[in-house]
């Protein structure tokens, strides 16, 4: 654990000392906030509370992908990640440490979703309800995480990056973030279910509101990780074999 704490620290230290790390990942959930849920659906309770969910789900989405796929990749690049890998201490601090920041810079880059949706709409949200919705980000988080991992450690620095790009906008609108609950275009409803970002984002929609999670995106959500999960553990297996074998 002390290991662990020590690995948090240095990765949150290396992201702070570039603000526009912690900015960007922040920034677009917010913009569209302000440029999309503010002015449509800021005067309607029901709906701005779920789409300030979806945008929670949204920025959990990006800053996950694009800090562990963009962030790995450049620290493979680096002469310190070789070296790391040589500490008897093994793999699991690192990458315990690796999360947990991750998981304290998602934390920061949600805050001004939630202030926005607090005091620019009429977004509710029960005190005991917003600390489920805390807990549940941790949860929707672990995806998004494992695909980032996936991608930073099968792919140099500049690939990471387009890939990422890829990747995220298609989830975000194939995933019915941009949309109200079951209000998506017809193929966007067709494909959603099937897509992790949709079982995330039924997930945070039922905590902070009525909305019944169907089975089926829950249920891929799960596929998902796990799938996601055994590319990572291959993804890191196969770097480490080709550069330290």
């Amino acid at each position: 654990m002390q290991l662990t704490l020590v690995h948090t620290r240095y990765q949150l230290l290396e992201t702070v000392r570039i603000p526009i790390a912690v900015v960007g990942s922040a920034f677009f959930p917010a913009a569209a906030m302000l440029f999309f849920v503010v002015p449509f659906a800021g005067k309607d309770a029901v709906g701005a509370t779920y789409a300030t969910a979806s945008m929670v789900t949204f920025a959990v989405m990006s800053a996950n992908i694009f800090q562990y796929g963009i962030g790995v990749a450049e620290d493979r690049a680096q002469p310190w990640d070789p070296y790391t890998r040589t500490l008897p201490a093994g793999p699991g601090p690192r990458l315990a440490g690796r999360v947990l920041a991750g998981l304290v810079l998602t934390y920061l880059s949600l805050i001004p979703v939630v202030v926005i949706g607090a005091t620019l709409t009429a977004a509710q949200i029960t005190p005991m309800a917003f600390l489920l919705a805390i807990g549940t980000v941790a949860v929707v988080s672990v995806p998004f995480t494992l695909m980032g991992l996936a991608i930073g450690y099968s792919l140099p620095s500049k690939a990471a990056i387009v890939v990422a790009q890829i990747i995220f906008f298609p989830l975000a609108f194939g995933g019915g973030l941009l949309s109200a609950p079951d209000e998506a275009p017809g193929f966007i409803e067709v494909v959603a279910p099937y897509l992790p970002t949709r079982g995330a984002v039924e997930l945070m929609w039922a905590t902070v509101g009525d909305y019944p999670a169907r089975p089926l995106p829950l249920i891929m959500l799960g596929v998902w990780v796990v799938a996601l999960a055994m590319l990572a553990v291959w993804a890191y297996r196969r770097d480490e074999g080709r550069r330290f074998s």
